[in-house]
């Protein structure tokens, strides 16, 4: 495969794009957050046979995960690359490995913040090539059919995975952190905005035609707490992205802002510069609206949870969301990542739903 041919096939299916940019769209547009992934038996069937971070790394493994949902549901429109937000500490030198039944773990966390400095910044993204390599390919196996969505960590998330060494329900090394290294807090969150902004412009240049920024552990700050230590570099992050992109010559691409658990902060939210703000499920569509105003595309916000009702109740449930919405400026999909044991035909109820319900 030719890594440097970015003449890509024609876009067929716009409608996620469209919606982004505020343009009219025929239907309302969907896809779901981890679609590719753990609940489709051809995943497993990769997975039995390749190490999680080999999927990510290797671009024809990550390249065929990725068009495995869009084979399957033919209402999706948007895939999105298979990777993980955990390869940007992995870039920086740290090890991350794939437990099963747990999760990411770092054998070695960073445990005091002079170990910052230990990080190596430097040459981080050319570490990250493989990503660009699968947007690359996946572009031209996709012929078109629908655009392709790249995606990072958002820096506190990130941040607070080098810490805690893995997942973690109260997030308390991370506070100490920043009630007591607040300095090296944002040192480190500076860090990781511009690895991330290059690492955006890169998958941009490699294919990417929209953007997503995870800030998914944004639950564990309070209003105040994201506003300091999310929100600006959120921020940065979106201005830097479409300044080198402007330097470059490239094309600007919409981004996407998903804080879960920052309903408390939409405000804030709309004040960042995303085309996009991504709502996880407690979040009310009509009132989100009135916060953001009409300049903005709002995307969600099904519970997961609720794919495990039976396949009227998902139907039901589908339409009222998107009828909530509206059709204008709002793309359809989960408050999260779809879970592993989802059945698969949930999937196909709420996908089909969405097209009927406008």
């Amino acid at each position: 495969m030719d890594y440097t041919n970015k003449n890509f096939p024609e876009l067929k299916n716009d409608r996620l794009l469209r919606a982004a940019l505020g343009k009219e769209v025929d239907k309302v547009p969907v896809w779901v957050m981890r679609q590719a992934g753990r609940y489709l038996p051809e995943f497993q069937a990769v997975r039995a046979k390749h190490d999680f971070f080999t999927v990510c790394r290797t671009p024809e493994l990550a390249c065929e995960v990725t068009l495995q949902p869009l084979r399957r549901y033919e209402h999706l429109d948007a895939s999105i690359i298979f990777s993980d937000i955990l390869v940007i500490p992995q870039a920086l030198g740290m090890t991350v490995e794939m437990h099963p039944g747990v999760g990411p773990v770092f054998p070695k966390p960073l445990k005091d913040p002079s170990e910052i400095d230990d990080l190596q910044e430097d040459g981080a993204v050319s570490r990250l090539l493989y990503v660009g390599k699968a947007i690359t390919l996946t572009r031209h196996k996709i012929e078109g059919k629908v655009p392709l969505i790249g995606f990072t960590g958002a820096p506190f998330t990130l941040l607070g995975y080098m810490i805690e060494g893995g997942g973690s329900k109260t997030m308390a090394k991370t506070k100490d952190w920043i009630e007591n290294h607040t300095k090296d807090v944002h040192k480190l969150l500076r860090m990781l905005t511009r690895v991330i902004i290059d690492y955006l412009v890169m998958q941009v240049e490699s294919g990417a035609q929209l953007l997503q920024v995870f800030e998914s552990s944004a639950d564990h700050l309070t209003r105040e707490q994201f506003a300091v230590i999310s929100a600006p570099y959120l921020k940065e992050i979106r201005n830097g992205v479409k300044t080198k992109l402007e330097e470059k010559q490239l094309e600007q691409v919409p981004m996407t802002v998903f804080a879960k658990g920052a309903g408390h902060s939409l405000d804030v939210q709309s004040q960042l510069g995303y085309e996009t703000i991504g709502l996880d499920w407690t979040v009310d569509p009509v009132e989100a609206r009135k916060i953001v105003g009409d300049n903005i595309t709002l995307q969600g916000n099904l519970d997961p949870q609720d794919l495990y009702k039976t396949l009227e109740e998902i139907k039901e449930l589908t339409i009222n969301m998107v009828r909530k919405f509206g059709k204008f400026r709002y793309i359809a999909n989960l408050g999260h990542g779809i879970t592993p044991q989802t059945p698969l035909e949930s999937m196909t109820a709420f996908t089909e739903s969405v097209h009927e319900a406008v």
